[in-house]
């Protein structure tokens, strides 16, 4: 009986009685293609936009390796042809080029590592219907897979590309959760947003004037609602305030009067205003030192 071949690797299956003497020739062979299908390493240089990926029969031969590193200077995205088709065959790919390599056996699909990047890519065999398959699309973690595409990966590495998106009440955006990566819809964060935009302080009915200034307890505008009649004075605080931040005081009587001191909590100074018999807005704009706008709006 002659030799024959295993159908994936090439080795050689010596025949009953054949190669006396020479048969630990052979054997040490097929250790070498053993050993490249473990864990060999390949180099291909590639240039144009075609290349042939071949493994032989008995033989040492690219096709044979565990590991392909892509190089060269190929011209524009490169085909790589597995061949023959009718071998199964797993590889680890580092396309170290600059152009995509799309790998290829048959009619049944190809699998595509961009510029650059690595990927894991098995073949079936199946003749001139084979089919390569690139064994990180839809990868899982924990059961939940991964359908990232490379763009939207690139994105999340760095990219620094903009598309002009209009956001809607259904998108989402990705917040870390108190240690937690969740998807929070847009209209929950622009709830959180609206919600600490401005402070809404409860309802000041005064009997007198204040000891203690109007004051936003966080870095947030303010809006203070007062209600009831008689002249006072409202001390108005800086206090936690950032620039651009205003305080709106809502006088909703329409008794008598109350003052407004801009002045950090201080003594009223030609820099108050005076909201009158009216019901009316008071609305003073910090600028980082005190209130650089002052104005009042009657209604």
């Amino acid at each position: 009986m002659p030799s024959s071949y295993t159908l994936n690797l090439g080795i050689e299956k010596i025949g009953s009685g054949e190669q006396a003497g020479t048969w630990g020739t052979t054997t040490n062979l097929n250790f070498d293609i053993i050993d490249k299908a473990i864990n060999g390493v390949e180099a291909i240089s590639l240039s144009g936009t075609t290349h042939t990926l071949t493994t032989t029969d008995g033989v040492v031969s690219p096709g044979g390796a565990k590991v392909l590193v892509l190089g060269g200077s190929p011209s524009g995205e490169n085909t790589i042809t597995i061949d023959p088709n009718n071998r199964d065959k797993v590889y680890f790919v580092h396309n170290n080029t600059n152009q995509t390599a799309t790998f290829t056996q048959g009619s049944g699909g190809n699998a595509s590592i961009p510029a650059g990047a690595k990927g894991i890519i098995f073949a079936d065999g199946e003749g001139t219907g084979a089919k390569v398959t690139d064994l990180l699309d839809g990868f899982s973690f924990g059961g939940t897979k991964l359908n990232s595409t490379a763009t939207e990966l690139n994105i999340v590495d760095g990219g620094t590309s903009a598309t002009s998106t209009t956001i809607a009440d259904a998108d989402r955006l990705i917040v870390n959760d108190d240690g937690t990566m969740v998807q929070a819809a847009v209209t929950d964060l622009s709830t959180y947003f609206n919600s600490n935009l401005v402070e809404v302080k409860s309802p000041l009915a005064l009997t007198s004037s204040p000891s203690d200034p109007i004051a936003a307890t966080g870095a947030t505008s303010v809006y203070q609602r007062v209600t009831s009649d008689g002249a006072h004075t409202l001390k108005i605080a800086i206090t936690n305030l950032v620039v651009g931040q205003y305080v709106i005081i809502d006088k909703t009587t329409s008794a008598n009067s109350v003052t407004l001191d801009w002045t950090n909590g201080g003594a009223v100074t030609s820099n108050g205003i005076t909201l009158g018999s009216s019901a009316e807005l008071g609305i003073g704009i910090f600028n980082g030192t005190g209130f650089s706008f002052t104005e009042t709006v009657k209604f």
